[in-house]
């Protein structure tokens, strides 16, 4: 297992909802991240990733935190990789996660509203 890119889209897609109609080239790209956050283990696996002190966090540390098997996790943990939400990085007999903070800003992008005036 190695790093994998994952989808990629133009950041300039990503204006907010608000502001601009999504490309149907980005919405094809980003819809499985916002499919793949539908699950609330998931949505926890990617809090825990994504806010590692170190950047990055051993699946070692991610299974005991929840009250289900490995093999579940490691389906939970394949579906973020697949959507593009983390990389993974295989180290001996351990697998360690990084958030792809790119694609987590140009979620947050298109989801941004302004403020009510």
């Amino acid at each position: 297992m190695s790093n994998q890119a994952g989808p990629t889209v133009d950041v300039s897609c990503c204006l907010p909802l608000a502001e601009r109609r999504v490309p149907a080239e980005a919405a094809a790209v980003l819809a499985p991240a916002f499919k793949a956050l539908g699950d609330p283990v998931r949505l926890q696996l990617l809090s825990m990733i994504a806010s590692a002190e170190s950047g990055e966090i051993c699946v070692c540390d991610l299974t005991p935190a929840f009250d289900l098997t490995g093999p579940t996790i490691s389906h939970h943990l394949r579906t973020l990789r697949e959507a593009g939400l983390v990389d993974a990085e295989r180290r001996g007999t351990w697998v360690y996660y990084r958030a792809r903070t790119g694609i987590l800003r140009q979620l947050a992008a298109l989801l941004t509203v302004a403020p009510a005036t």
